[in-house]
């Protein structure tokens, strides 16, 4: 029996979520993001109300809506993801259930944030996954965190719940190259029909040889490059995807290489003001500005990886 979901061979952007000066959602700027990722070639979906959409900050009618805006900015052209980040089994089941009534076509589950800390007991999160699907009938996509945490799966979780009849994808951010380089083959032989995806922004080119695709919060800034990467790594042209991980490091090292993997939401924001997407780059608490001058440095970081304005 074939398994539910679609085709995100390919780059798979996690967008950010733009707010007003108030605070409020900028449902306007939704859409002009989401036009414009939909319109690159090579962009097969979005990931909405991830980490980098600070989806876990909003209420839940503004989750809702938020997945309804997204989709309507992309039309029939792609489908949206949503993540589905609640910590009990049941109500993150009610979240996929909403998400399929807002207009996703897939779930980015998240582990239960207390596992983060205390771990996870044996087959937790394969009754966690089987519940969703089977509460919503949303296709899912395994998430697996990384090996720093404590809820990072085992390869024999990681190969059960791909074996699940609702989980079509896995979003990949390991951050261990060892385990990468032993686990992936073993889940690509026993799991053949799994779509693996790369999260790694910050470690692209080291990853990008052994993938479909990548779901990147990078992707909402940069698109068009992190198609050529992904093309490049289908054709196991190193040469070409260290031309462009060169040329994109500046970017990198400006979004990603800072004090905390979380500013880099932050800085994704001032990245998208340099694209002319957004107007500024408003979050909402616990996340917090950058420092001053970051803007700048993150706007010359644009300009000389070839990131011209969108708009």
């Amino acid at each position: 029996m074939s398994k539910p979901g679609f085709d995100m061979r390919g780059l798979n952007p996690a967008p950010i979520t733009p707010f007003n000066r108030d605070g409020s959602v900028d449902y306007a700027a939704i859409q002009r993001l989401g036009s414009w990722l939909a319109s690159v070639p090579g962009v097969k979906s979005l990931t909405v109300l991830g980490h980098a959409g600070e989806g876990t900050f909003l209420e839940r009618d503004e989750q809702f809506k938020v997945i309804e805006a997204f989709r309507e900015s992309v039309g029939d052209r792609i489908p949206i993801i949503a993540g589905i980040t609640l910590e009990g089994t049941q109500v993150a089941a009610e979240e996929a259930k909403r998400a399929v009534k807002a207009g996703a076509k897939a779930g980015l589950v998240y582990p239960s944030h207390g596992w983060l800390r205390f771990g996870y007991q044996k087959g937790a999160p394969q009754d966690k996954y089987k519940a969703i699907y089977e509460a919503s009938g949303l296709p899912l996509i395994l998430f697996q965190y990384p090996d720093a945490t404590k809820c990072t799966y085992d390869l024999e979780t990681q190969l059960e719940i791909a074996a699940q009849p609702g989980v079509f994808a896995m979003k990949n951010g390991v951050r261990n190259m060892k385990r990468w380089d032993r686990e992936i083959p073993v889940i690509r032989k026993e799991r053949p029909d799994l779509q693996i995806l790369t999260c790694h922004d910050e470690y692209l080119l080291h990853t990008m040889f052994d993938v479909d695709g990548a779901l990147v919060g990078y992707g909402c800034i940069a698109p068009e490059l992190l198609v050529e990467m992904i093309a490049a790594g289908k054709a196991k042209d190193y040469k070409k995807a260290r031309e462009l991980h060169d040329r994109l490091l500046p970017v990198t090292a400006n979004v990603y290489h800072r004090g905390s993997h979380m500013e880099g939401s932050v800085a994704l924001k001032w990245a998208l003001v340099a694209r002319g997407i957004l107007e500024h780059a408003t979050v909402r608490s616990p996340l917090l500005p950058l420092a001053e001058g970051a803007d700048k440095e993150i706007a010359d970081a644009v300009r000389a990886a070839g990131l011209g304005r969108v708009a």
